[in-house]
Order: C-alpha cells, then structure tokens, then sequence
C-alpha cells in the first residue's frame, strides 16, 4: 500500500498504525506548497483532489482519505495488532475518540492556532473557546495509560495532534499534567519513537527547501 503523507502532520498517526502493525507500505512525501510528491514529482492533486494528508491506496487500488477512516482501515486490516477494537460498545468509543481528537483538537484546536495567515484576534478566540477540550481530555486521562484499555489507533492520532504543542507556545502543556504525562509516555513507544524520529529529519530538510525557495 501506499501511505501519502507530510512531516509531521496527521499522517504520521498512520505510520505509527503501520509500525504497530508490523505493515509493509511505501511512504510518499508530500511537499505541502507545491502538492507535489517528492519521490516521483507527481502532482498528488491527481492521487487526492483536495490534496491533504494522510492518503492511502490500498493493494487493491483503492484510494482512502481522512485520518479516521483511514487509522481505521489499518485497524481492521491487521487485527492480530490489536491496535483497533472488535464491533460493539468498544468500537463505538474507539470511533468516539478519533472524532474528538479530528474535530475538537485537530481541526477545532490546533489548525487555527498553527495557521500562519489566522489574525491574531482569531487566534485568541479559539483559545479562549476551545482549551476547555483540553481540560476534559486533562480529567479524562487521569489514572489510564490510554484512550482505551490498550493502545489503539485513538492514541497514535492524539500523541500526533499533541505533539504539535511544540509548536504552539500559547498552548502549554504543562498546564494539563495528565496530557503532558501521557504524550511524554507514550513518545516513549518504540512506534511512536521511530515515526518522530524518523519524520523530524524529514521536517527539518522540508524547512529547509522553505527557506531557500524564499
């Protein structure tokens, strides 16, 4: 299968559901800008209209987008990881965590905080509307190792989404102990560590191409 994605962003929840997984794939970058693949220097608006990441094909050819959808799929293709749920109550909550993390922290949240061209006055409102997401999942975590009561998909997408706080100075985690204590455990996770590890450097050499194409 083919995973599209950019350093760092959302897609990077899906390549820790892949390592998870033990999961062959081929890992296409992404440029951000241009929407162009760096492998091959297709325009990915051909793969993906809209051109956002993460995009996966399947061995069969199909084409699947949206980070739920897709940290599913992985989930239920390779259930011997344990990394998804088996139908009922569990799976419901399992699709509960990964709209909260898609709609209150990823696009609510943090999309706007990260938005170079956002006015500040912007900014500010969705703080001041939306930190209070963070204070439930900060009362949520308390006592629990994960989202459920195993390490799911769920929790490859939220480390993902936190991990952009090192971006953003006016969200702190220090001010949530308990997300800050998950996110530093987690980190630690020789899938979680591997994917940082690996798409950092992949970040730092894309920040690099911004600058000179300055």
């Amino acid at each position: 299968m083919d995973l599209y994605f950019s350093p760092l962003a959302c897609s990077m929840a899906t390549r820790v559901a892949l390592y998870e997984a033990g999961a062959k794939a081929n890992y296409l970058e992404v440029n951000p800008p241009t929407k162009t693949v760096l492998n091959d220097g297709s325009d990915f608006r051909t793969v993906n209209p809209i051109g956002l990441v993460p995009t996966l094909r399947t061995d069969e050819g199909v084409v699947l987008t949206e980070n739920a959808a897709i940290l599913q799929y992985v989930a239920d293709l390779f259930p011997q990881s344990g990394i998804g749920t088996r139908p009922g109550i569990d799976r419901t909550r399992l699709h509960q965590w990964l709209c909260f993390i898609g709609t209150e922290l990823h696009k609510g949240l943090f999309v706007p905080v990260l938005d170079r061209k956002a006015p500040q006055e912007a900014k500010t409102y969705v703080l001041e509307k939306n930190l209070s997401r963070l204070d439930y999942l900060d009362n949520y975590l308390k006592g629990r190792d994960f989202l459920l009561d195993h390490f799911s998909v769920a929790d490859a997408y939220l480390v993902t989404v936190i991990n952009w706080t090192m971006a953003t100075p006016p969200i702190e985690l220090a001010k949530w102990p308990n997300v800050k204590a998950y996110h530093d455990r987690l980190r630690q996770r020789p899938s979680i560590a591997r994917a940082i590890a690996e798409e950092f450097e992949l970040y730092k050499a894309e920040q690099a191409r911004k600058k000179a194409a300055a």
